[in-house]
């Protein structure tokens, strides 16, 4: 792994005091970004449907800006996360781009997901979108290539998907997958393509668990990701029940549900400007729920969506 150290893009000329200041700086920076390093979990992976790896858990990041991706990815990077998350529409692929640089970990150490926007779907389009995608990202390839939603009144998320699967094959994305599809949509896409996609990334929490659609994705070997992991918008993690479990884990209630994403086979995308929060998300590997504390989550299902959407009527420019 290569050096931690956090760089200006831009070098200026300093006077000799200036410079000694100046490294005795970056010592420290190497100091700090090696001890968060070294503490850092190590992060299993899933092997996906077509032989690629994906970490089991990632780091998201809407609604962050240019800026503070810029910032935040490498403190992200250093406290072990692998797996980034954007996309067209978080407007941060630039700010996403630069903080991989500036953590110094090697791009292949790294897994990149990007989604198409609805404004880009169709053919010529979604190739322009994509070289786009790479540009601002200042990378050759994504690991994983998502269709952000179906927009099924513009109805043209099969071209888009034949369009991504060409770019697969030349290898500008490693895996691609879609993201707020429902079974008829994915179905469609089998039979008018012949191959579903291995990745839908979906809102999903205890409160929305979405498990006639998990069932789906059992059956035909797509891995659920779930985006909005802590209930957005919800009284999630005020519930009494995971607090009460928080507790006897010595751990927090949002640790509590991301450890239930992970032990039920999902790939939560936690998003956090927190540095302590960031490393406490990420601390879920260790300890298990017991199956009464997993069938206790289970029951706080509502069915009812935090965001509101709807994919079978929802259209995303």
């Amino acid at each position: 792994m290569c050096d931690g150290s956090v760089t200006s893009p831009a070098g200026y000329p300093a006077v000799s005091a200036h410079r000694e200041v100046e490294e005795n700086e970056e010592e420290m920076s190497d100091e700090k970004t090696k001890d968060l390093k070294d503490a850092a979990p190590d992060v299993p992976w899933h092997v996906l449907r077509d032989g690629n790896r994906i970490p089991q858990l990632g780091f998201g990041t809407y609604p962050m800006d240019d800026a503070e991706a810029e910032t935040l990815i490498p403190e992200a990077v250093w406290r072990g996360y692998r797996l980034i998350d954007t996309a067209v529409n978080y407007g941060n692929e630039r700010g996403v781009g630069q903080g991989v640089r500036y953590s110094h970990v090697p791009r292949e150490e790294l897994f990149l997901t990007s989604k198409l926007p609805g404004r880009d779907h169709g053919t010529d389009s979604v190739r322009r979108s994509l070289e786009g995608t790479l540009e601002r990202l200042g990378t050759d390839y994504l690991d994983l290539y998502l269709i952000h939603w179906p927009n099924p009144v513009q109805d043209r998320y099969v071209q888009t998907w034949q369009t991504m699967l060409e770019a697969r094959e030349e290898g500008l994305v490693r895996s691609v997958g879609v993201s707020n599809f429902l079974p008829e949509h994915l179905q469609r896409l089998e039979r008018e393509s012949g191959e579903m996609p291995v990745v839908n990334q979906v809102e999903l929490h205890p409160q929305y668990q979405q498990e006639a659609l998990r069932r789906f994705h059992e059956e035909h070997r797509i891995l659920t990701e779930a985006w909005s992991p802590l209930g957005r918008k919800t009284d999630l993690l005020q519930s009494e029940w995971l607090e009460e479990i928080a507790r006897k884990h010595g751990r927090s209630p949002a640790q509590v549900v991301l450890r239930w994403h992970v032990q039920s086979g999902i790939v939560p995308i936690p998003k956090s400007s927190n540095t302590q929060r960031m490393a406490e998300n990420i601390d879920v590997f260790d300890w298990e729920l017991t199956d009464a504390q997993m069938e206790r989550l289970r029951m706080m299902h509502t069915g009812i969506s935090g965001s509101g959407f709807d994919p079978s009527v929802h259209e995303e420019m």
